[in-house]
């Protein structure tokens, strides 16, 4: 019997990355994202020349009605939830300086970053508290969090609160779950090589190359799954609440 994941926001990037890895690690995965799966052919048709199981579902975790229709087609198709991994996330549309930041744009990113994976993850939760324990644990909730949650970017403040309202969606529901058999951890990327850090890949790279990082590189989406692979397997059975930063050293306060 295979365990079942849902990724959100798995349709590229990190999400993908991460799908693909949990479906290498045996899982079936069950991929939320906002485009149409024709979009999307190519890479999912990778998943399955893998021997990954999967069952795409559009929709965004913003709307209720799709977080909801995502979690009766898991249910459908497979059964049951073992893991989830909170992943979507979007940046601001433009980046402004933080007097100019508009509610319109505070309430897009905290809408979804925030709100959608606070009520995604009180709705799995309630499905995984309601399953029979098969594995070690009744499941596991990764969050996919980032190094904003702690670092100040006064261009895009929406996002850097939105992420440290991750964080703490992550201590909340480790209090809660730990009793109930299930176990949540945060992943905190840095500077990961995707589609949202693009647009400002100047700027990164020169942070790269003047040091900043100590691990003197890009990430990769492989670096964030693998992260989670990790948090996803009996090996961290006895831990909750944590967080992991995946981002070449850039925490570490230097002189």
């Amino acid at each position: 019997m295979r365990k079942t994941a849902i990724i959100t926001g798995a349709s590229r990037g990190i999400g993908y990355a991460i799908a693909r890895q949990l479906g290498l690690d045996g899982y079936q995965v069950v991929i939320l994202a906002t485009g149409k799966q024709e979009k999307y052919t190519d890479s999912l048709q990778q998943l399955t020349d893998r021997g990954i199981i999967w069952h795409y579902v559009q929709g965004s975790i913003d709307s209720r009605q799709d977080r909801e229709r995502l979690l009766d087609e898991t249910l459908r198709c497979f059964g049951r939830v073992d893991v989830l991994v909170n992943n979507a996330g979007v940046a601001p549309l433009q980046r402004k300086d933080l007097l100019e930041m508009s509610e319109e744009s505070f309430d897009r990113v905290i809408g979804i970053n925030t709100k959608g994976t606070l009520f995604l993850t009180q709705l799995v939760a309630k499905q995984m508290i309601e399953q029979e324990q098969i594995w070690s644990t009744k499941g596991t909730i990764v969050n996919v969090g980032s190094c904003s949650a702690e670092v100040s970017s006064v261009s895009r403040g929406e996002y850097c609160i939105s992420k440290a309202g991750v964080a703490m969606i992550t201590q909340l529901f480790a209090d809660r779950l730990a009793g109930e058999g299930i176990l949540v951890h945060e992943v905190r990327p840095g500077v990961i090589a995707t589609d949202m850090t693009s647009a400002v890949k100047q700027k990164y790279d020169a942070m790269v190359e003047n040091g900043v990082f100590p691990i003197k590189r890009w990430g990769t989406p492989e670096d964030v799954a693998n992260a989670v692979s990790l948090f996803c397997s009996d090996k961290m059975s006895y831990t909750t609440g944590n967080y992991l930063d995946v981002d070449g050293g850039f925490h570490i306060r230097r002189l």
